[in-house]
């Protein structure tokens, strides 16, 4: 799925953000033009249109744009200087998310979007700051997502207290590695604002330190993250913890288990996740890969174990026709639409509906079990 084009930009100094209409004369900030003029172009931030250059707009424009089947009415996007328009919130969609930074102090083997050592937090607030009152106020779910969100320090918190101020009763989803908060004032900083929207999303891989930190490559992440974790349980944040299945998770993932039942009971959800091949992961492959075949046994001593305690576990990013059958009550589909395919083999699957199917990425590395269930 498209989430990004790009044309002629005339008159754009700085990012705008806007809802778009297809309609000349509709309600929208900015105006989808294909023929002729728009009727009161004063009413719009901005014009994008497939044609050529424009005469006498009187308002930001850019024209020559590809194609814009990628859009419907209502959606959220932000025209940029350069003339690249991307998608920030589809209206048709639930898995909407808002990058926050795309620099991060973890480095891990699996990342899906490797960090960027660029100065990022500034543009991103602006266009964030724009976006986020124009985000229909029935919206059900948005997510956070970095990078590591905190390294925007206060700005952080600014935008935190934008989308709960504009958006009240959307449950909010913060993927964070939770290493600032092993600062404590960070933790309380965020437990005073009383978001029981929030819950922030993160990562524990192992019970080990030493292999935590080596799957993060970040020495120390291991103590900082579960410091972090105590103090937002102090505060009354909301916490899911994540695992990556992959060779390095799961030979102690049992041991894994039990740690976390004994040491962090608080958690409201514990969220096992199948491998994206994306970013780093096809660079690691060898220390990553593993069937999900090959750890049905130790996935589902995991999983058992920690719901047979009372907690909420879930698995996501996996197949159903791989998936132990005692762990579909746990299964959930999970991989955001525009990232998301089924392969022809699922064609003729009787269970696709129930089957959250697979990363775009993921084509290239399969499980050897995948087969239609008839």
């Amino acid at each position: 799925m498209i989430l990004k084009t790009k044309g002629v930009p005339v008159g754009i100094e700085r990012p705008i953000a806007g809802s778009i209409t297809f309609h000349n004369g509709s309600a929208g900030d900015i105006l989808i033009m294909e023929n002729g003029k728009p009727s009161q172009p004063g009413n719009y931030k901005a014009l994008l249109t497939s044609q050529g250059q424009l005469e006498h707009p009187n308002i930001p424009y850019v024209h020559s744009v590809p194609a814009f089947n990628h859009l419907s009415e209502g959606d959220i996007i932000i025209i940029n200087s350069d003339g690249v328009i991307t998608t920030a919130y589809r209206v048709n969609s639930r898995h909407n998310f808002l990058l926050f930074t795309e620099q991060c102090n973890s480095n891990c083997l699996m990342c899906s979007q490797p960090p960027k050592i660029k100065n990022d937090i500034e543009y991103l607030y602006e266009v964030h700051s724009q976006t986020i009152p124009l985000i229909p106020k029935d919206c059900v779910e948005l997510g956070i997502t970095g990078g590591e969100p905190t390294l925007m320090g206060d700005k952080f918190f600014k935008l935190l207290s934008l989308i709960q101020a504009e958006l009240p009763n959307t449950e909010v989803h913060c993927l964070t590695n939770g290493r600032s908060f092993s600062n404590p004032h960070i933790a309380t900083q965020l437990g005073n604002m009383s978001f029981s929207k929030l819950m922030l999303g993160i990562p524990v891989y192992a019970d080990y330190y030493a292999l935590h930190d080596y799957i993060v490559q970040a020495d120390g992440a291991f103590e900082q993250t579960i410091q972090g974790l105590y103090h937002l349980a102090k505060n009354s944040v909301r916490i899911e913890l994540r695992i990556v299945l992959h060779q390095q998770t799961i030979p102690r993932l049992l041991k894994l288990a039990k740690f976390i039942y004994k040491y962090l009971p608080f958690a409201e959800h514990v969220a096992f996740m199948g491998l994206e091949h994306q970013g780093y992961t096809p660079y690691n492959i060898e220390k990553l890969w593993i069937d999900p075949l090959d750890y049905r046994h130790e996935l589902t001593e995991a999983m058992s174990y920690l719901s047979d305690f009372g907690m909420h576990v879930s698995l996501y990013n996996a197949q159903l026709c791989v998936t132990p059958q005692e762990l579909w009550p746990f299964y959930r589909k999970s991989i955001s639409d525009w990232k998301n395919i089924f392969l022809e083999e699922c064609s003729k699957c009787s269970q696709q509906h129930s089957c959250g199917g697979f990363f775009a990425s993921n084509t290239r590395k399969q499980s050897r079990g995948l087969k239609a269930f008839l």
